[in-house]
C-alpha cells in the first residue's frame, strides 16, 4: 500500500533538479520547456528564486550572460526585466564590446515572478524537503532520497546546492550552521560523493548588513539615477519600467576613520583568526579585507541600493563584512549619511562545499556518474548570473541526455557561457569565480546587443526558444541588413558640411556614403537621419536598437573581422611552446596575478598558458604578441 502510495506520488522523472535558487530555476524551466518531466526540489517553497544577497542582475560581463540566457529562451531577462526599479548601461563611454546593462531589482518581487513563471511553466513539479542522497547504480544516476525518507527516481539529476552544502554562517566568533540567514544547512551529499570518489573543498563568500532606510540622510549622500532609456534584458516585446519610475540609488563613501573602527575588531574576526578556512572572492572582497589589501586608500566607495518598490530596507553594496555586530555597527555609523542608521540584521560571511570543476564535462556532466550534472556555486563560482547560465545549460544537457541527443557545448567564440564553462573546466578555480569582460578574448563578438543574432536560432533549434522568438531575431536580422544596404548605396552631398563642422569633422568635397560617414568618431545613424535629406524617409520606422545593431556593425566590421580571424587563430595555441626559461616578470603589461601564477606553473604552450586560472585571455594576447606570433 505505501509503495504504491509513493509510486503514484512520485512518478519515475526525467530530470529531477535539486535546490530552486537562480541555476535550479533555470535548469528546471530549460528541461521542462524541451519535454522533459522535471521534478524540482528545493528545502524552502517560500525561497525559490531568492535573491541572496545584492538585489540586482547583470553588471559588467554579467549583463552579457543574462541577455545570452534570454536569447537562448531562459526565464532571467524575463523575470529581471518584469521586476526593476532601476536600469543602467554601465561602460556607456567605451566601445560596445564593453556595454553591460544592469538592473536594480526588487526582491520580493523577482522571486514571486520567477516562482509564477515555473509554477505556469508545464512538465515542471514542486516538492520541499532536503535531499540527503543520491541513487547511484553502476555508475548512473538513478535518483534521489529526501529527508523524510522519499526516493525519488529519475533519468537525471542537476545539482544545484548554492552555498548550503555543509554550509556554516560566521559573524564574530559566532558561527552557526546554515545555507543562508535564518535556514539551514543541506547536508549528506558530500559525503556520500566524496566516497564515491568526487574531490571537495570549502569556498566563502559574505554579505553586508542590511538597514533601514528611514534612518539614513540621503542629503549627504550622492545621488545616482537609472538611465533616460531603459534597455532592459529580454529581447522579447515586454512592458519594460518607464524612466521617470525608476527609483534612484546612492552612492557614499567610508573614511579613515572607518576603517580604524573596523580593524578594531580583527581579532575576532573569523578569517583573520583562521576560524574561515574556504578562499573568499577575489572581486568582491569583504570590507575588512579591501581596508587590509588596500592599506594605501583612505576610502572605499559604497552603493546604496533599496530593495524593492514597497520597502524601506536599504542593501550596502560595498560592506559586505564577518565582522562581530557591534563593530559593523560603530563603523558604519561614520559613514556620511549613516550617523543615526539601524540595522535590520549585521553582514555575515558563509563557507560551504564545492566540487572542483575540472570534474566536470563540458556539458556539466560529471565524469564519475552519468547523467548527474553540476550547476552553481556547487561548481565555485559567485553571482546569479553565473549560476543561472550553468543551470540553463545542465538542463539543456540534461534534458538531451535523457532523449540521447548531441550535447550542446557552446564555444568561446559563441557567448560568454561558454567562456565561462571552458574556463571552469579547463582552469578549475580555488576561489569563487566571478565573470569579467577581460576574461573573454572576443569580447568584441560577444556584445550584450547580438546575443540574439548569436543564440537565438540555436535556441529555437533546440527546442526552447519559442517561435516568436526566433521571428523576432529573423526580422531583426533582415532589418539590420536592409539599414546597412541603405546607408552603403545612399549617397550624401555638401548641404550636411554645417553639421560636420559643427562636430569637428573634415567637411564633404565630394559626395560621398553615408555608410562612410558612419566611421567618423562622433557621427552615429540618428544623427545622419536628421540632417541628410530623404534618409530618415528612406530607411523608414525602425527600432532604435535596430538602428543601434547597423551602426555598431558599421563601425566596428574591421575589428569584428580581426577577431574572427583570431578566433582560428587560437585554435593553434597547443602548438606554440614557451622557453621553459622565459622570464614573465619583464612583461609588466601582464596583470601581477598572471605574473605569479605563470612563474609557478611554468607552462610549456600558449594552450596551456590560457588555462591557468587568473591568466586572462588578454594575457595571454599579451604573450602572443611578445613571442611575435
Amino acid at each position: 500500500m505505501y509503495w504504491s502510495y509513493l509510486c503514484d506520488m512520485f512518478p519515475e522523472y526525467d530530470v529531477i533538479v535539486v535546490g530552486a535558487g537562480h541555476a535550479g530555476c533555470e535548469a528546471a524551466a530549460a528541461a521542462a520547456n524541451m519535454g522533459s518531466k522535471v521534478m524540482l526540489v528545493t528545502m524552502n517553497m517560500q525561497t525559490i528564486a531568492q535573491m541572496s544577497c545584492n538585489p540586482a542582475m547583470g553588471g559588467i560581463a554579467k549583463g552579457q550572460i543574462v541577455r545570452e540566457i534570454d536569447a537562448l529562451g531562459g526565464y532571467s531577462g524575463i523575470v529581471s526585466d518584469k521586476s526593476t526599479i532601476q536600469f543602467r548601461m554601465l561602460n556607456k563611454s567605451k566601445g560596445p564590446g564593453m556595454w553591460s546593462p544592469r538592473t536594480q531589482n526588487d526582491r520580493m518581487l523577482f522571486a514571486s515572478t520567477w516562482r509564477e513563471m515555473l509554477e505556469q511553466t508545464k512538465n515542471v513539479d514542486f516538492w520541499q524537503d532536503m535531499v540527503k542522497g543520491l541513487i547511484v547504480s553502476r555508475g548512473t544516476i538513478e535518483g534521489v532520497v529526501t529527508g523524510m525518507g522519499q526516493e525519488i527516481r529519475a533519468k537525471a539529476v542537476v545539482l544545484t546546492n548554492g552555498t548550503f552544502l555543509n554550509g556554516v554562517i560566521h559573524v564574530g566568533e559566532k558561527q552557526f550552521g546554515g545555507g543562508r540567514m535564518g535556514e539551514k544547512g543541506a547536508t549528506g551529499i558530500t559525503e556520500q560523493l566524496v566516497e564515491l570518489g568526487f574531490e571537495a573543498a570549502r569556498l566563502k563568500t559574505g554579505t553586508p548588513p542590511r538597514i533601514d532606510g528611514r534612518s539614513l540622510n540621503y542629503d549627504r549622500m550622492e545621488v545616482q539615477d537609472g538611465d533616460e532609456e531603459v534597455v532592459g534584458f529580454s529581447y522579447l516585446p515586454i512592458e519594460k519600467i518607464k524612466p521617470a519610475q525608476q527609483r534612484c540609488c546612492w552612492v557614499t563613501y567610508t573614511s579613515q576613520e572607518v576603517h580604524d573602527i573596523l580593524k578594531t575588531g580583527f581579532e575576532k574576526s573569523p578569517m583573520y583568526q583562521g576560524r574561515i578556512k574556504g578562499s573568499g572572492p577575489r572581486y568582491c572582497p569583504s570590507i575588512e579585507d579591501k581596508i587590509s589589501r588596500f592599506a594605501e586608500r583612505e576610502r572605499h566607495q559604497l552603493f546604496v541600493e533599496p530593495e524593492g518598490w514597497n520597502t524601506v530596507e536599504i542593501y550596502v553594496n560595498g560592506f559586505s563584512t564577518s565582522l562581530p555586530e557591534e563593530v559593523q555597527y560603530n563603523a558604519l555609523r561614520m559613514v556620511p549619511g549613516f550617523e543615526n542608521c539601524r540595522f535590520f540584521r549585521p553582514g555575515y560571511a558563509i563557507e560551504y562545499d564545492y566540487f572542483p570543476p575540472t570534474q566536470l564535462k563540458f556539458t556539466l556532466e560529471t565524469r564519475l556518474i552519468k547523467n548527474l550534472f553540476f550547476a552553481g556555486q556547487i561548481n565555485g563560482t559567485t553571482g546569479y548570473e553565473e549560476a543561472a547560465c550553468q543551470g540553463l545549460m545542465a538542463g539543456i544537457n540534461a534534458a538531451r541526455n535523457v532523449k540521447e541527443q548531441e550535447p550542446v557545448i557552446l564555444k568561446r567564440s559563441d557567448a560568454y557561457i561558454g567562456v565561462l564553462i571552458d574556463d571552469l573546466i579547463n582552469k578549475g578555480t580555488d576561489e569563487p569565480y566571478r565573470m569579467f569582460t577581460s576574461r573573454a578574448e572576443f569580447r568584441t563578438l560577444l556584445r550584450q546587443d547580438n546575443a540574439d543574432l548569436r543564440l537565438t536560432e540555436l535556441g529555437y533549434n533546440m527546442g526552447l526558444a519559442t517561435e516568436e522568438r526566433y521571428q523576432l531575431m529573423l526580422n531583426k536580422k533582415d532589418k539590420v541588413a536592409e539599414i546597412r544596404k541603405t546607408l552603403a548605396e545612399y549617397s550624401v552631398d555638401k548641404s550636411i558640411n554645417g553639421f560636420l563642422e559643427e562636430r569637428g569633422s573634415a567637411i564633404l568635397n565630394e559626395r560621398t556614403r553615408a555608410a562612410k560617414l558612419l566611421l567618423r568618431p562622433g557621427i552615429g545613424i540618428k544623427d545622419l537621419m536628421q540632417v541628410v535629406p530623404g534618409l530618415a524617409e528612406k530607411i523608414g520606422n525602425v527600432h532604435p536598437l535596430e538602428l543601434e545593431q547597423a551602426e555598431i556593425q558599421i563601425k566596428y566590421d574591421v575589428y569584428l573581422e580581426k577577431e574572427q580571424e583570431m578566433v582560428t587563430k587560437m585554435s593553434a595555441l597547443e602548438h606554440l611552446t614557451i622557453p621553459d626559461s622565459f622570464n614573465y616578470d619583464k612583461l609588466t603589461a601582464l596583470s601581477a596575478e598572471a605574473r605569479q601564477k605563470l612563474n609557478k606553473i611554468r607552462p610549456g604552450t600558449l594552450g596551456q598558458a590560457s588555462r591557468i586560472s587568473g591568466v586572462n585571455p588578454s594575457d595571454v594576447q599579451i604573450l602572443m604578441v611578445y613571442m611575435g606570433r
